[in-house]
Formats: structure tokens, C-alpha cells, sequence
């Protein structure tokens, strides 16, 4: 059984009196430990899914039209809201986009750590004192390969460089050990080698700590570092779906085909 399946899902937003479908019976499943890509271009309706997933979507001005996310078996759009806030940040978590505004600025990377596991240790009934906290914090700073974890938890934001600051933003999706992991589109804004090595960073926990990966994005490259299995999505819809390494070497679609087309190359004749 997949640990995460999303069946016809549909989704529209109202704006300005009219209502606009969005997603249009978009499926997909993730197994235990496995590695899935969501890709398409901007708008394509990647994030939206994200957060349908997520249980983040705004309620108005969207609206579910039909389908099921199934999550462990678990219908998640029928559980109670007090049931589906507990799952989020606990088995289930995400690494949000931009790590050069996803932090608070006027609270150190410790304060923000400490507060987000206080609230994932309330859900799951934890008792846990200040001082675990604290070496929950550190542990996980150097999970992600924070060199000096007690100087990082505690600066500021605006003390850490951009690979620095995607680091904390990881660690913070791991505070509470979830078992799916949600990474929307954790490159941007790196330049290539800082990227580079977050993807590394990324691999390396999904098999250390037998994760599930969704991630999102746009980047071809990322899918192919990141991913066994790819669904490429245009215009609200799963347009195809197969093995990464099968749907880059032989893909049906017209448009999979023009938007591989489309990736800048360094070589050929033209300048």
C-alpha cells in the first residue's frame, strides 16, 4: 500500500465572483522510502497540490470539488481539522521555497527550532523537558550537516548565508521524524553548488531515515539528481507519468518532449 495516494483530485479557486478549476483530476502515489518528482512549468498547478496535500490550501477562496488523498489508508480530506493539523509537521512535512525568506528575522534559528518541536510534541502527546528540546535542536542541526549546530541555533537568520539558512529549513521538516517529506522546489535561489550539495544533503536523509520524497519543481536537472519517478503536470493535470530515467530517453507526450526541448544547452551551433 502506498504511504500516499492522491486520487482525482480537483480543485478550483473563486476570484472576482468567478470560479476557476485548477486542478482537474490530478493522481499520484508515493510508496514507503520512495523518491517521487512533481514537475511542470509555473502555474502549472504543482504548489497547489503541495498544499491540498498539506492541508494548507486558503478555505475560501479554494475549494475541493472532489477526489481523495489517502495517507497511510487515511482519507485526509474527511479527518477532523484537530486530526489533520496533528498529522502536518508530524508524520507528514515540508520544506517551504526561498530560504532567504522563510525564517523569521527577529528570532534566533534556535528560538524558531525549539517553538516548531514544542507544538509537534504537543500533538503527539510528548513530554519533553527544555533541556531535550535543546539537544533535539542540536541533533538535527547536525543531521543536516550544520558544522557548529550550537552557534547556528544561536544567530539570527541574517547571520547565514542561503545554503545555511535551506540547511535550517530541513532541519526544521526533521525535527519531528515525519515519514513523507515535502521539499517545494529547495534549490531556489542557491547558486549551482550550493544547490547541488542541498540535493546531496536531501538523498542522503530520504535513505538514512527511510523517508518519502515529493518534491516539487520546475528544474529538470533536479528531477533527474532527485527522483526515480516522475509525473510532469500541465495545466492542472498529470499529462505523464514513468520512470525517470524512461520518460527523459522516450517521452510520449508532445509536451514532454518541448519542454525537454526547452532546457538550455551547452553545446550545439547556436551561440
Amino acid at each position: 500500500m502506498s504511504l500516499l495516494s492522491v486520487e482525482n483530485l480537483r480543485v478550483s479557486f473563486t476570484t472576482y465572483g468567478r470560479r476557476t478549476e485548477v486542478l482537474r483530476g490530478v493522481s499520484l502515489s508515493i510508496p514507503e522510502g520512495a523518491q517521487r518528482a512533481l514537475v511542470g512549468e509555473s502555474g502549472s498547478g504543482k504548489s497547489v497540490t503541495m498544499k491540498a496535500i498539506m492541508g494548507l490550501l486558503p478555505m475560501p477562496p479554494a475549494r475541493i470539488e472532489g477526489g481523495r488523498i489517502l495517507f497511510e489508508g487515511r482519507d485526509l480530506l474527511t479527518l477532523p481539522e484537530r486530526d489533520r493539523i496533528a498529522l502536518r509537521g508530524t508524520a507528514m512535512s515540508m520544506v517551504f521555497q526561498d530560504p532567504m525568506s522563510s525564517l523569521n528575522p527577529v528570532w534566533t534559528v534556535g528560538d524558531q527550532l525549539r517553538t516548531i518541536l514544542k507544538y509537534a510534541d504537543r500533538r503527539l502527546g510528548r513530554d519533553r523537558s527544555s533541556r531535550g528540546r535543546q539537544a533535539r535542536v542540536l541533533e538535527v542541526l547536525a543531521q543536516v550537516r550544520m558544522r557548529e549546530p550550537e552557534r547556528v541555533a544561536a544567530s539570527f537568520p541574517i547571520m547565514l548565508s542561503g545554503g545555511m539558512r535551506q540547511r535550517v529549513l530541513i532541519a526544521m521538516a526533521l525535527l519531528s521524524q515525519p515519514r513523507l517529506l515535502i521539499a517545494d522546489e529547495p534549490g531556489t535561489a542557491l547558486d549551482v553548488i550550493t544547490q547541488a550539495q542541498i540535493l546531496k544533503l536531501l538523498q542522503d536523509l530520504v535513505t538514512e531515515q527511510k523517508l518519502a520524497l515529493l518534491m516539487i519543481t520546475h528544474n529538470l536537472g533536479v528531477v533527474r539528481q532527485t527522483a526515480s519517478y516522475t509525473y510532469l503536470m500541465n495545466q492542472g493535470r498529470i499529462v505523464e507519468e514513468g520512470e525517470t530515467q524512461s520518460l527523459f530517453e522516450a517521452p510520449r507526450e508532445q509536451y514532454t518532449r518541448d519542454l525537454i526541448a526547452a532546457v538550455p544547452r551547452l553545446t550545439g551551433g547556436a551561440r
